[in-house]
């Protein structure tokens, strides 16, 4: 490529020149290319070291003139032949002109200007493509890393390190590059070469250590290694990409989706040096990642910017330090001191955005003020002109709300922001709302009303708890814009009151900010849910009467109906999740406090933020938390941790707990107190609740020997922990029910077991290792499930093919990885339109027609050298049942078994099918619709349409069958009243039928021409290719025969019909069968390398069309066509049409391969597939090879 000019004073130095002329020298790098002995392997080790461009541009071209002894880089090039267009270009244009200047400072300066005209105007043209490009050192590197490890243009390279790379115990040099799906590394040191490549979706565990035999490294460990890398310049920045790229990786394999640029991400004010424009982006979202999860925002909140700042707080009446956010909807503050500070400004609340008046007390302020005559001072803000446009630029973007949710609430309820949603819904039109009991309040609201008023023990506690928060509100505020302090999470902890809880939850959980952008979203959702019918709603059918049954609320239909829309309705919005156990018993907690839509949207931020992945098919987000449960129970409790892991009681109580948030183990009234915490504070308060449940039974549960008795011990304790503040005792579960008569154990306060999980070292728990913990775990855990997706495949694959189990566990690796790719390397249609995970593991990945041929061509036993995309493509047609363009993995593997493990008969079968409709399409074979309408026969062109299994088993089942009644007239009545008789029926059409070989339809002229060539290609690389070829022949001349005797008895039947007895004249058409089958057969170019000459072949005279078939044009043709046989003894002209009426069967190209012994041990032949695997597998090796190859070719090709 054309570069800017550089000055270059030692132009011998590490070069070798190659062309020169009076003005240009083109040099190539010593080292590259053949040679250089040990002066090139000490530079090729220098470039690799010190990273420099040479290595991807070892070409140059270079701009003297006579009297100067300075020279001028104008272009480099990765190959010969890019550095050869240039040098054409500068001969062509530039020479003739600049040898007639005078001066040689004009001929530098006009050089100089023409090369920079040049780049200006392809950077201009790049700039209408491509807004935004990596700085031209990344673009090196980006260009190194694709020719050193054979990546297409699609792979993009994040950022790459210098680090050394421990092979066994040696170190060695180079460069790690990080690109969005492979980890890759590169060593070059004195001749010894080191390149390894490592996909992200393969890793099952990153770390970070340091030990003396590996000083601060990296460990990457995959299911058959481990990588270990030290020495790098940052290796937490190194470590924290690695571990984005990996998440990324296990998203991919967990929804399939592939990794898309945030375009919405805001741009940097300046470009960083030597930073991708994907590290950018992948940092904006860990950046935007850890703002949403600290301040409960929805997943499509930017984080613009954040600054260092001071809060005004009236309650503390001093100044808070920490740091202000600002994104696209909101204002945040978080301050330097954890609990001291938190605030949350919606900008649809904000009303003025000003100046104040700076002071040396006061420096830099800034005030707030909202809707509700709230002001907030902000201070010490650095650039505060800028800040101010910002807000100002998101306020006018920023749709104007016609009611505000910071409004001040009586203390009786939160009734206030509900009815805003329900006038805001009924303005819009919707009709949902105002028919619903639940709309306006909670459940518990609803059957309390005409309840007499309490004035025990209960009611005085909730009394003292609301006016305790009525204190708090007037001191902190109320609504979003409330200051979240330490005060706030002490009243927290001590129990939300009953009338606050539904208002209080949305609060906390970010659910209100979402419900009050989305007005009459939910009414929406319900009027397009209700009626439908999916799996989704069948389950939530099933779990609504299991949902709390013993509470009164869910004991009417009142209850029910408003579960059944919540649920409903979030299905209808996520069907990723749909519906999964355990989403009945917490919501149904949540419309006890809640309106449906409120109820709805807390729903929506447990599931999609606050425990992510959790609902979903598989649990992922649960068994996560499992495995982060062990760990910290591996910290905290080690000696407990090895006894009830030797138990596997861990593993099976934290599913529940953590599920139904303790709801479904716990007595009512205590869980709902976690539930709160929970809102607040988070996951971090359930693992801590949990650790405390364990560090309280520890004796007990040392003591136990099986499952069983640790399950009874914790069952019975967390049924005995009761809320003392309700007076009344609680109902208790099974697991109390179930225990002897022993002594009943203590009853536990629930406040206690909070109060216990905080002040022991359980609270030092941070969400951020939590975070970090989780990220750990999931790779573990999909890794994990992945491999029990293989084995699944395998365990069912077993009695459908005969490949042992380590073959099909290849063939699966093999057949996803191919899937995967398109993933990222893009393919005609989206890898998430070919994932369905509610389908059987069998049936889960498909592929392409396109990957299927690499696929075919990689590992199928039949190789036809050019013919074998064609046969490929045949095959994939016949797959294709449904007719989607993909096709499945029992698809693919009940294909590949019969080629290798079936006998001749059916491997022929397999072949004879290839070779008709569907198999050969219309483009192939023009006349192939025209022989299925002659063949009237035949099965209609319906029974072309061949099963899943192509190898002779299929199923057969029409509506006529289904009506066909067996025990002959039997009565309908009688039908209906014997079940035995539909069960029979069911087994019958489950039951396979038998393709015989006498169902396969005939097989026309042509269609028998491209059959041959099949063949011809397939014995191309064949040890016995002399003799297969000879059978072959001889097979075709008898076949073409048979067809001929075929076509002339069918003719003979035909003409007794005609007129006069007279069979109708001969035509060149009907006259030409045999001759032009023939012809088109010697027409057929063999794939194989250097066709043998039949001459120095003894002739068999028995066989003389044999040889005229397999003769690549090494013979005239019109000596084919004289030593053609003839049955109807007359030649036929080159010109002519296929004859219509010949035909053959599958009985008859069986029974004729069978006379050739050379066929049948080619067919009988048993193959191992172990080698082509391991070929497909060292394909990326085999690529990489290629690449690097390449410039060497065009070296060699362009020398002069």
């Amino acid at each position: 490529m054309w570069i800017h000019p550089e000055e270059v004073l030692l132009a011998g130095a590490l070069w070798v020149s190659e062309r020169a002329n009076p003005f240009f020298i083109l040099q190539r790098r010593r080292g590259h290319g053949r040679g250089g002995g040990l002066s090139g392997l000490l530079v090729g080790t220098l470039d690799v070291v010190l990273d420099s461009s040479a290595r991807v541009a070892p070409y140059r071209i270079l701009l003297q003139t006579a009297d100067s002894q300075v020279y001028w880089n104008i272009a480099c090039g990765s190959s010969r032949r890019e550095i050869t267009e240039h040098w054409d270009w500068l001969e062509s244009n530039l020479l003739q002109t600049i040898s007639i200047f005078d001066n040689d400072q004009d001929v530098t300066t006009f050089v100089k200007g023409k090369i920079c005209g040049i780049i200006a105007e392809e950077n201009r043209l790049k700039q209408n493509e491509e807004p935004e490009e990596d700085c031209g050192k990344f673009q090196e590197a980006e260009l190194k890393m694709r020719k050193l490890f054979g990546m297409p243009e699609e792979e993009k390279l994040v950022n790459y390190y210098s680090c050394s790379y421990w092979k066994g115990r040696v170190p060695r040099q180079g460069w790690l590059y990080l690109s969005v799906n492979h980890l890759c590394f590169y060593s070059f040191l004195l001749g010894k070469e080191v390149t390894l490549v490592v996909q992200w979706t393969e890793v099952t565990q990153l770390d970070k250590n340091a030990t003396l035999l590996f000083p601060e490294s990296v460990r990457v460990s995959t299911r058959d290694t481990e990588h270990f890398f030290s020495m790098f310049l940052n290796i937490n920045d190194t470590f924290k990409l690695m571990e984005q790229l990996a998440n990324i990786a296990m998203r991919q394999l967990l929804d399939n989706e592939a990794f898309a640029a945030d375009r919405s991400l805001p741009k940097p004010c300046k470009t960083l040096k030597n930073v991708s424009v994907l590290k950018r982006d992948l940092d904006a979202r860990a950046k935007n990642e850890r703002y949403r999860s600290t301040f409960r925002l929805t997943q499509d909140e930017r984080l613009d910017g954040h600054t260092d700042c001071t809060l005004w707080t009236p309650f503390a009446k001093m100044h808070v330090v920490g740091q202000l956010f600002i994104s696209n909807n909101y204002i945040c503050f978080n301050s330097r001191e954890e609990d001291l500070c938190q605030l949350i400004i919606p900008l649809r609340e904000v009303s003025i955005v000003e100046k104040a008046d700076s002071s040396s007390v006061l420096p830099c302020p800034v005030s707030i003020s909202t809707k509700n005559k709230v002001n907030f001072l902000f201070a010490n803000l650095k650039d505060r002109d800028f800040l101010v446009q910002r807000i100002s630029d998101f306020l006018q973007r920023t749709p104007d709300s016609s009611w505000g949710d910071t409004s001040p609430i009586s203390a009786l309820g939160h009734m206030a922001p509900s009815s805003s949603v329900v006038s805001q819904s009924v303005h819009r039109g919707r009709h949902y709302h105002p028919d619903v009991p639940t709309a306006r309040q909670g459940l518990l609201q609803l059957y309390q009303k005409d309840a007499p008023e309490d004035l025990g023990p209960k009611a005085m506690k909730e009394k003292m708890k609301e006016e305790a928060w009525n204190i708090h509100f007037s001191e902190f505020g109320r609504g979003v814009c409330m200051y979240r302090t330490s005060r706030t999470r002490d009243l927290v902890l001590s129990g939300i009151p009953e009338r606050l809880r539904g208002e209080l939850w949305l609060l906390f959980s970010g659910a209100q900010n979402q419900m009050a952008t989305h007005a009459g979203y939910y009414g929406e959702l319900v009027e397009q849910a209700m009626g439908l019918c999916s799996l989704a709603t069948e389950e939530i059918e099933r779990d609504l009467h299991r949902s709390m049954p013993e509470h009164r609320a869910f004991q009417n239909e009142t209850g029910i109906a408003a579960l059944r829309r919540v649920l409903t309705a979030y299905a209808h919005r996520n069907p990723g999740i749909g519906y999964c156990q355990a989403m009945n018993i917490v919501t149904s907690v949540l419309l006890l406090y809640c309106t449906e839509e409120e109820a709805f949207w807390l729903l929506v931020a447990l599931c999609e933020r606050m425990l992510p992945d959790y609902y979903n098919t598989r649990v992922v987000g649960a068994l996560v938390d499992q495995g982060v449960f062990e760990d910290l129970t591996r910290a905290f409790l080690p000696l407990l941790h090895d006894h009830m892991q030797d138990l596997g009681v861990i593993s099976t109580i934290s599913l529940s707990w953590f599920l139904t948030l303790f709801l479904s183990v716990m007595p009512f009234d205590s869980a709902v107190l976690l539930v709160d915490c929970f809102f607040y504070e988070g996951i971090k308060v359930i693992f801590q609740v949990a650790l405390a449940v364990l560090h309280d039974n520890m004796d007990a549960l040392l003591s136990c020997n099986d499952e069983g008795e640790a399950m009874t011990i914790l069952g019975r304790y967390l049924d005995n922990v009761v809320n003392k503040q309700i007076g009344a005792s609680p109902v208790p579960h099974l697991h109390a029910l179930l225990t002897s008569g022993d002594e009943p154990p203590p009853e536990i306060d629930i406040f206690d077991l909070i109060k216990s999980s905080y002040e022991q070292k359980f609270g030092s728990l941070r969400s951020d290792v939590i975070e970090q913990m989780r990220f750990k775990q999931r790779l573990k855990v999909i890794q994990s499930l992945e491999d029990t997706a293989k084995r699944s495949v395998v365990r069912a694959m077993m009695t459908e093919s005969a490949f042992s189990i380590e073959e099909l566990e290849e063939l699966y690796c093999l057949f996803k990885s191919k899937h995967m790719t398109s993933c990222y390397w893009g393919s005609s249609s989206s890898a998430a339109e070919r994932h369905d995970p509610s389908l059987p593991y069998l049936e889960q990945y498909r592929i392409d027609p396109l990957q299927f041929s690499q696929l075919f061509s990689a590992l199928a036993p039949w190789v036809c050298g050019g013919h074998t995309p064609m046969l490929s493509a045949r095959l994939f047609r016949i797959l294709d049942q449904n007719q989607d363009g993909l096709v499945n993995f029992k698809e693919f593997i009940t294909a590949l078994s019969g080629m290798y493990h079936g006998d001749m008969t059916e491997k022929l079968k397999l072949l004879y099918k290839l070779h008709l409709p569907p198999a050969l399409c219309p483009e192939e074979a023009e006349s192939a619709l025209e022989a299925s309408q002659f063949f009237t026969d035949d099965p209609p062109p319906a029974s072309f349409l061949p099963s899943v299994d192509i190898l002779g088993q299929h199923e057969v089942t029409t509506g006529e069958d289904d009506k066909k009644d067996p025990e002959g007239g039997r009565p309908s009545e009688e039908k209906k009243e014997d079940y035995r008789y539909y069960l029979r029926m069911w087994a019958k059409e489950k039951e396979p039928k038998n393709e015989t070989i006498k169902d396969l339809p005939r097989m026309n002229q042509e269609q028998f021409i491209e059959l041959c060539k099949s063949l011809y290609n397939m014995f191309s690389e064949e040890p016995q290719e002399q003799q297969l070829y000879h059978a072959i022949a001889t097979v075709a001349s008898l076949l073409l025969r048979i067809g001929e005797v075929g076509k002339k008895f069918n003719n003979n039947n035909g003409s007794k019909k005609t007129d006069g007895g007279q069979a109708p004249p001969t035509t060149p058409c009907d006259a030409s069968g045999e001759s032009h089958a023939c012809q088109a057969l010697a027409d057929v170019h063999l794939e194989s390398p250097a066709p043998p000459t039949w001459e120095e072949e003894p002739r068999d005279d028995t066989s003389v069309s044999s040889y005229s078939m397999v003769s690549s044009g090494s013979l005239p043709c019109d000596d084919i066509a004289d030593d053609m046989v003839l049955v109807g003894g007359e030649r036929q002209r080159r010109g002519s049409v296929l004859d219509a009426d010949w035909s053959i069967t599958f009985e008859q190209v069986l029974a004729s391969m069978l006379t050739e012994p050379p066929l049948v041990d080619y067919f009988e032949r048993k193959r191992d597939i172990q080698a082509k695997m391991a070929a497909c597998k060292a394909q990326r090796a085999v690529e990489r090879q290629t690449s690097s190859a390449s410039s060497e070719h065009e070296l060699s090709q362009h020398s002069v």
